[in-house]
């Protein structure tokens, strides 16, 4: 069984009930996620081999965050304690021409804090097939930059495939410095995922007439992007995830692959929305757990978008689904109906 280590930072997630918005909630939901622990829970709902690495507190906050992964059955061994905050962010969902909104409290966590000395990346990658991260982790600060430059490095001399969602977070970074340090890591990047707008926030690369505030995607814009990121880091596979915002309750929603110099486009899914926290993130899961099981382009591309999807469908950062259910919607069958 192929075996992923996922590295980053996984936050309480604190949310009104329903579509409430912040000012008007009593109460809080709470849940744990973050970008490459939610990776790492999809592929483990998939049956795989899956790690996650990070930096939490000795105390029960740190431990149920722990606790969180340990119930889906990711592998929690690697992670270091240490620190005094859980780094938590309060999720208002959107309706309709209401954008849902994310408030980050994270200053100072575990995470945050940490120091290159903390990870033995030799002694993690031992027995690994494939390491994951997103452009989030390195934008914490500059000492996660280096731990996540470091582990790519090492990633690489021990010839483990390594992937990067690019996830731009203006809250967290300028486009200036995201540029600068994803410029530097991505040299040691293999697969590159993206959405319909990270390319031309970190790397200024632009897809010709499209306009995601109005759900205009040009395919042909995106091809020429994919082309630009391969050509500049010398990529095996580029992904971008294609948006078509209607409404914040309601999307269209399909991907694009480009590998080995030919360009794949999944089916369009029209998507009710229950919670698009998340939603990238299954994406960047299908696809590692598609091509780690030798799928072609064309069924590769079709099962990260169709898993995708059905994130769409379930409450919190995790998506909870199973490979059947995935390869079922791949398949063709997107009917809904009741399951007997």
């Amino acid at each position: 069984m192929a075996r992923v280590i996922t590295f980053g930072e996984i936050m309480l997630r604190l949310a009104p009930e329903g579509y409430m918005r912040f000012v008007q909630a009593d109460t809080f939901g709470a849940t744990y996620g973050g970008g490459e622990a939610n990776v790492a829970v999809s592929l483990a709902n998939y049956g795989m081999d899956a790690a996650f690495v990070t930096k939490l507190p000795k105390h029960e906050i740190g431990q149920a965050a722990v606790n969180s992964l340990r119930k889906y059955g990711v592998d929690t061994s690697e992670i270091v304690r240490g620190g005094d905050r859980v780094g938590i962010y309060f999720a208002e969902k959107g309706a309709s021409q209401r954008a849902s909104k994310v408030i980050y409290d994270r200053a100072d966590s575990a995470i945050a804090k940490a120091k290159t000395s903390d990870f033995d990346w030799e002694k993690i990658f031992k027995g690994a097939d494939w390491f994951h991260f997103t452009g989030i982790t390195p934008a914490l600060n500059d000492d996660a930059a280096q731990i996540c430059l470091e582990a790519c490095k090492a990633a690489k001399k021990l010839g483990i495939t390594v992937s990067c969602d690019l996830n731009y977070r203006n809250k967290l970074w300028s486009k200036e410095k995201a540029g600068e340090v994803m410029g530097e890591i991505c040299k040691y990047v293999d697969v590159c995922i993206a959405n319909e707008e990270d390319a031309a926030d970190v790397f200024g690369i632009k897809a010709a007439n499209t306009d995601v505030t109005t759900g205009t995607v040009n395919h042909e814009g995106y091809k020429d992007v994919a082309k630009q990121l391969k050509d500049r880091f010398g990529f095996s596979k580029v992904a971008i995830t294609l948006r078509e915002s209607i409404s914040a309750n309601d999307n269209n929603w399909s991907a694009m692959l480009y590998t080995e110099d030919e360009y794949y486009f999944s089916k369009k899914y029209k998507i009710h929305i229950v919670d698009r926290i998340g939603g990238g993130d299954s994406f960047g899961a299908g696809l590692i757990c598609a091509s780690l099981n030798n799928y072609d382009p064309q069924q590769t591309i079709e099962f990260a978008v169709a898993a995708s999807c059905l994130k769409h469908t379930i409450e919190g950062d995790f998506n909870m689904v199973s490979m059947d259910e995935v390869t079922r919607l791949a398949g063709g069958d997107a009917s809904g109906r009741v399951q007997r």
